[in-house]
């Protein structure tokens, strides 16, 4: 029961801190706005998207060591000797699957390229979603995969701590830009946050992109699971997060386009996506991720 609360108590500081946090950060860089005019020049959801990351890293190891996880081995970051086929494995199967819903989309004349002025620009584009894709997958699968998943499931049986694990996945996924009008205060953060989250409140917002969510970390952390580390769920999640950010970035909706079947630029937030994560998670039971007979333990 201790460590039950631990956790509630980790992710109400999350929400509660972050939203703090948020105008100091804006604050401070609006001291330093001519030495960095475009992050002073951010609209204050960012603020608050980052101040929520900042207190999720800070507080993952006082958490983990709540719950009883005293190395890094037991949320999955083994060492990587051995371990390149899960990585690249991952990455693959993340790779081809959004590609999927890449190529139907602009191949049925839904999205179309963006015409860019320079090549250089378009290796940019890639290189930069390339490496952004590395960062976040590390570090959101330790944190809801080894941190979350890891500690529910000390908690309960595996397959409740992984649904568990994903609908907070899915929430922490699913703050929306919200506009924030007047003067900055101490509670604007407090203020801005349920705004974030009036998503739920709009159907065709929430169906299917949040339901897709789930999906998602279903999948990451079924890897988790099967594997005994986090090497193919940072693979699988950094294939997706690589479509996520070029897509949006190189091709736009065209004409009437029919956004609720094939999604917009997030690509989420269209049934095809759905319907190929829930078909990748129908896969995975023929993935050779581990013999079956061989029983789940996390390597020391």
């Amino acid at each position: 029961m201790r460590s039950l609360w631990a956790l509630v108590g980790y992710i109400v500081a999350v929400f509660v801190g972050g939203a703090l946090l948020a105008p100091w950060l804006y604050w401070l860089a609006q001291v330093f706005a001519h030495a960095f005019p475009h992050i002073a020049a951010a609209p204050f959801h960012r603020f608050v998207d980052r101040s929520l990351l900042v207190f999720a890293l800070a507080g993952l190891w006082p958490l983990l060591r709540a719950l009883g996880m005293t190395s890094w081995c037991e949320i999955g970051l083994v060492r990587p000797h051995g371990q390149l086929k899960k990585l690249f494995g991952g990455l693959l199967l993340g790779f081809i699957t959004l590609a999927v819903v890449v190529g139907m989309a602009i191949v049925c004349g839904n999205r179309v390229f963006i015409q860019m002025t320079t090549a250089y620009k378009v290796i940019t584009l890639i290189f930069s979603a390339f490496g952004t894709a590395v960062i976040v997958a590390v570090i959101e699968e330790i944190l809801f995969r080894g941190g979350v998943f890891g500690g529910l499931r000390k908690l309960f049986n595996w397959p409740f701590a992984l649904l568990i694990s994903s609908v907070i996945y899915a929430l922490a996924h699913f703050l929306h830009p919200a506009e924030f009008t007047g003067t900055v205060t101490w509670n604007s953060g407090l203020v801005l946050l349920p705004q974030m989250l009036g998503g739920f409140a709009d159907f065709y917002a929430f169906v299917p992109a949040f339901f897709s969510l789930i999906l998602a970390g279903t999948l990451l952390g079924l890897a988790y699971q099967r594997t005994g580390n986090l090497y193919f769920s940072i693979g699988l999640h950094a294939g997706w997060i690589f479509w996520l950010k070029t897509y949006g970035a190189l091709t736009a909706s065209a004409p009437r386009p029919a956004t609720c079947f094939w999604g917009t630029g997030k690509m989420v937030d269209g049934w095809l996506a759905f319907v190929v994560l829930a078909a990748t998670l129908a896969l995975f039971k023929f993935l050779p991720f581990k013999k079956k007979s061989e029983p789940f333990s996390i390597p020391r």
